[in-house]
């Protein structure tokens, strides 16, 4: 199952995609959210929650990750078939849709992979924060690009990475603080000589 990541078509609510446009259209590659089977233990921790319907999963999913990824109804209605066919889930029709609910075999799989569970909401959670930095920046940006001198969308993005880089690096040893300001010194030098 290939989920990529949703709003690469120019719009939100696109399916299937592995990217996003950011701020001036430019594509956002933020690699695979989900794997292989990640979504069939998705579904259960969801449905055991509460009985649900194919698309409030994909709904849930779609708010989690802040509207950056929502799997599409060809991969989640399999995926809640071949659970049903598994004896994992019971559906109970209600008119044209089927209401999903966890059977005591779904829900014995789902405390055996809890902690896989908990991890992939992890992930999810982290796609919709990262989602929601870029949305900021993106509107930042917007303000930047109208205010009088604003820095060019490149020359930004290169500051960016160098903030991020700086603060991974310094989350990994506090202890290099002053390494990580001669480095970025040195490099405030060299612009200046440009």
């Amino acid at each position: 199952m290939d989920e990529g990541l949703g709003r690469g078509c120019g719009g939100i609510g696109c399916r299937g995609r592995r990217g996003g446009r950011g701020a001036g259209g430019e594509m956002i590659r933020v690699g695979r959210v989900l794997g292989q089977g990640d979504l069939k233990l998705i579904a259960l921790a969801l449905i055991a929650e509460q009985p649900r319907h194919g698309y409030d999963i994909i709904k849930v999913i779609e708010e989690k990750t802040a509207g950056w990824y929502a799997p599409s109804p060809g991969v989640v209605y399999p995926t809640l078939t071949f659970l049903e066919e598994l004896g994992q889930l019971a559906a109970q029709p209600e008119g044209a849709k089927k209401l999903y609910v966890i059977t005591a075999e779904g829900a014995g799989y789902l405390a055996a992979h809890r902690a896989t569970a908990e991890a992939l909401f992890g992930r999810l959670a982290s796609v919709g924060e990262r989602a929601a930095l870029r949305h900021q920046r993106s509107e930042a940006a917007g303000r930047d690009q109208a205010e009088p001198g604003a820095l060019p969308p490149l020359l930004r993005a290169a500051l960016d990475n160098l903030r991020d880089v700086a603060g991974k690096q310094f989350a990994k040893d506090a202890e290099a603080e002053a390494e990580l300001v001669a480095i970025l010194a040195r490099a405030a030098g060299e612009l200046r000589k440009v």
